[in-house]
């Protein structure tokens, strides 16, 4: 039994983070499915694992996290010595620039991109109305946010240098969306060296088993 555990679904963008990450690093675990909609109603459980009801919950041993980012860092530094020993960097400038662009996936990639994909691919699955200025606004953002990484990509092959690392793991999940099942894949595809970028990490085997799990899961334990 693997002593890595990850409570998820894996068509939620932080499970599909965390388990490209377990990939990369060539960690075995085991997946126990829930239902990333459900919330509180999850089953009782899996509320007494993570009583605010999280759709992701990751456990390895006594040690329990639940955002993802944090999740990816300590599999980075745990199992340092096995797969893919890129993901942090090699030494302080380079941990340094990982985090830069970590920081700039979370605080100005993740919000526009997942406004997207909610109110284009979830929206209508959850029965609600899709926000049309919600949209507007964040495809706005993305679009800027896409020319400064036109221009980082012209100096080098990843965001933060020539080797694949957690600042780009980490933007796949909801691009992976935002390309497949939205009419956003122009945004990506109209800038040559994003364009260039997105098919050098999505074609990852890491990130294919990620998205052949996505398109075959079955129905969750919780």
């Amino acid at each position: 039994m693997a002593s890595v555990k990850v409570f998820g679904s894996p068509t939620s963008a932080d499970v599909a983070r965390v388990l490209a990450c377990l990939f990369e690093k060539d960690v075995d675990f085991q997946l126990i499915r829930i239902d990333g909609f459900k919330g509180k109603e999850r089953k009782p459980d899996y509320l007494k694992l993570q009583p605010s009801g999280q759709p992701l919950t990751f456990e390895h041993g006594s040690k329990t996290l639940v955002e993802s980012r944090e999740i990816c860092r300590y599999i980075a530094e745990k199992f340092a010595d096995q797969g893919n020993k890129d993901l942090l960097g090699k030494g302080t400038l380079e941990r340094a620039s990982i985090e830069q662009w970590l920081q700039t996936e979370m605080q100005s990639f993740d919000p526009p991109t997942s406004a997207l994909v909610f109110n284009l691919a979830f929206a209508q699955i959850m029965d609600l109305e899709p926000d049309q200025q919600v949209i507007t606004k964040s495809k706005a953002k993305l679009a800027n946010l896409l020319d400064v990484y036109e221009q980082r990509l012209e100096e080098t092959n990843y965001l933060a240098g020539d080797k694949f690392t957690l600042a780009d793991l980490s933007h796949l999940p909801n691009a992976q969306y935002l390309m497949a099942a939205t009419k956003c894949g122009n945004l990506f595809r109209s800038r040559k060296r994003v364009s260039n970028w997105w098919d050098r990490i999505s074609g990852r085997s890491s990130w294919r088993k990620v998205v052949e799990m996505q398109e075959h899961h079955p129905s969750p334990m919780f």
